[in-house]
C-alpha cells in the first residue's frame, strides 16, 4: 500500500507540472506537500526522489525543489510510474491513449545467451513475451522480452497485457531499478514495416537492454524496435565527480 501512495503522489505531481500549475517553477516544501496530500513526509520524500532521478525536478540546496525546464519543453515519451525503471511502462504523448497488444506469450528453454545474461542454469525456462505498443491505435513499438520463470512464476497472458514491472512490484515489493541499455538504428525488416507502418526505405530504432531488480537480480532481457519518429532518449551527465 505504501508503494501505491508514493506512486499516486508522483502521478499527480506530474499532471500538475504538465498543467503548469506551479508558475514559479518551484514546488512546495516537503512539509506543505505532506499536509496537502495527507501522507507522511517519507512518502513525499520518496516520490520527490524518484521524480528527481527521472530528471523532472531538481533540488537546489538551501533554495528548495524546482521543475526542470527542459522536461516541460521536451517531455520524452518514455515515462514510468513508481520506482521501476521500465522505459515502456507508462507512455504519454500529447494526451493520446497508450495501448498494448499481446502478439505472443509462451514458455521456451533459455538459450545459452539468455543463460549468460540472466544468470540461469542449463535447462531453465523463460517466458517469451512479444507485444505491440500503440498510441491511439498508431503502433510505435515492437517489444520482445525474456523473463526467467523462477523470478516471476505467476505471470500469465492477462498480466503481461499491462505493466509487467508495476505488476511485479505490487505483487512482490521488488522493483526494477537498474538497466544496461544500448541504442542503435537498423534497416527496417518486413515485420517492422508491417507492424509499425514503415516504408522499406525507413529505418527502425532499436533499444536492447538487461533490466535488474533492486537486489541485483537480472529480471528481463528486452529488445524494443521503435518507429524512428518516436525515438527520443534523454539522459543526464554528472559533472560533479572528481577528475
Amino acid at each position: 500500500m505504501a508503494d501505491l501512495v508514493y506512486r499516486n503522489i508522483m502521478k499527480d505531481l506530474k499532471e500538475r507540472i504538465q498543467a503548469n500549475e506551479f508558475a514559479s517553477k518551484k514546488l512546495p516544501d516537503e512539509r506543505s506537500l505532506s499536509e496537502s496530500y495527507g501522507v507522511s513526509r517519507s512518502s513525499i520524500k520518496r516520490a520527490l526522489n524518484v521524480l528527481a532521478n527521472q530528471g523532472i525536478i531538481f533540488k537546489k540546496r538551501g533554495s528548495g525543489t524546482f521543475i526542470n525546464p527542459l522536461y516541460q519543453k521536451n517531455q520524452t515519451i518514455f515515462q514510468y510510474e513508481g520506482s521501476n525503471l521500465g522505459v515502456t511502462d507508462s507512455f504519454k504523448s500529447d494526451g493520446q491513449t497508450p495501448q498494448i497488444k499481446l502478439l505472443d506469450f509462451k514458455v521456451v528453454p533459455a538459450s545459452e545467451e539468455l543463460q549468460t545474461e540472466l544468470f540461469l542454469n542449463p535447462g531453465e525456462f523463460v517466458y517469451e513475451i512479444k507485444r505491440l505498443r500503440s498510441f491511439d491505435d498508431k503502433p510505435f513499438m515492437i517489444e520482445l522480452g525474456y523473463i526467467p520463470i523462477r523470478v516471476a512464476p505467476e505471470l500469465n497472458s492477462e498480466r503481461v497485457e499491462g505493466s509487467i514491472f508495476n505488476y511485479f512490484e505490487d505483487a512482490t515489493g521488488n522493483s526494477v531499478t537498474k538497466s544496461f541499455m544500448t541504442i542503435t538504428a537498423d534497416p527496417s525488416t518486413k515485420e517492422d514495416q508491417q507492424l509499425l507502418g514503415l516504408k522499406p526505405v525507413e529505418p527502425v530504432g532499436v533499444m536492447e537492454g538487461i533490466f535488474f531488480l533492486d537486489d541485483g537480480t537480472p529480471f528481463e532481457v528486452s529488445n524494443m524496435r521503435i518507429h524512428y519518429k518516436y525515438l527520443n532518449y534523454n539522459t543526464f551527465v554528472n559533472l560533479d565527480e572528481d577528475k
